[in-house]
């Protein structure tokens, strides 16, 4: 894999500090904070390129944070089964929670973006948020090793959420699998990837006023007029039976999303 990039506006010191750590090779951070957007507006003559952005940092980054994240759940709780530790899993790499992390740290303000993107508020999107962090954790990995990813990883993407994922632990069977709301959460994947706003139908509803149960589908506007259905769940209650459906969709989405870049970064490496 390529892993030097050309040195592009500010010279950069022989070391680069980004949250306590001191990169040995300054210009991983700076490939890992460069959209395509600003490549496409600098110099589109290397957009074949791989390296000439982020995007395949992005693949690596997914996997160093999987394995990570994976192995400080097995730490954490030990006692644990393996359905319980991958809903956590899926909660912490979810785009949901990256773009979250990302905007805390304020790592849109870092980014490197072409000036339209930057005109479309391209610094506080959840996807090119979620994207960016990947790729920093890639960064990070590249220069480092395992041991300077886990770190930036435990301390804040992990830590954080401990009391949560103690929660959900406890709740055992009652825990949806996510961390957060998961209607918000996928409405603002939807609206990252220009898919319009989801909707909530109710397709069934049975059992006495003291023990209802309702039935609701999830669904997307398919650009003619019609819609796509994502997922479908039941529960007690309308908002439950929205908000497993949104995990549903939302989870679906996500695997998704992750099969389509595996399929480019191998098509790209071809």
């Amino acid at each position: 894999m390529t892993t030097r990039r050309q040195k592009t506006g500010k010279a950069q010191s022989k070391h680069q500090e980004f949250f306590g750590y001191r990169f040995e090779r300054p210009e991983l951070l700076t490939w890992a904070l460069t959209h395509r957007s600003l490549v496409y507006e600098t110099k589109p003559e290397t957009l074949p390129d791989p390296a000439s952005d982020n995007e395949q940092l992005e693949f690596v980054g997914d996997a160093v944070l999987g394995l990570a994240v994976a192995e400080s759940l097995f730490r954490r709780f030990p006692n644990s089964r393996e359905g319980e530790l991958t809903r956590l899993r899926a909660s912490l790499v979810s785009r949901r929670h990256l773009s979250t992390v990302a905007a805390t740290i304020d790592l849109g303000t870092m980014l490197r973006l072409g000036r339209g993107e930057e005109q479309s508020g391209g610094r506080k999107k959840p996807a090119l948020l979620a994207n960016a962090l990947e790729a920093v954790i890639a960064a990070l990995y590249l220069d480092g090793g395992l041991p300077a990813a886990r770190t930036f990883i435990e301390k804040y993407i992990v830590e954080p959420t401990v009391p949560e994922l103690k929660h959900a632990i406890k709740a055992a069977d009652t825990f949806s699998g996510a961390i957060g709301d998961h209607k918000s959460a996928l409405q603002e994947h939807l609206q990252a990837s220009g898919s319009g706003q989801p909707e909530y139908v109710l397709t069934a509803q049975s059992g006495p006023d003291h023990q209802k149960r309702f039935r609701v589908e999830v669904r997307i506007a398919d650009g003619s007029g019609g819609t796509i259905p994502l997922a479908e769940s039941e529960g007690t209650t309308k908002k439950q039976a929205q908000q497993e459906a949104a995990r549903l969709a939302f989870a679906r989405l996500v695997a998704e999303e992750s099969a389509r870049k595996q399929t480019s970064y191998r098509e790209r490496s071809r």
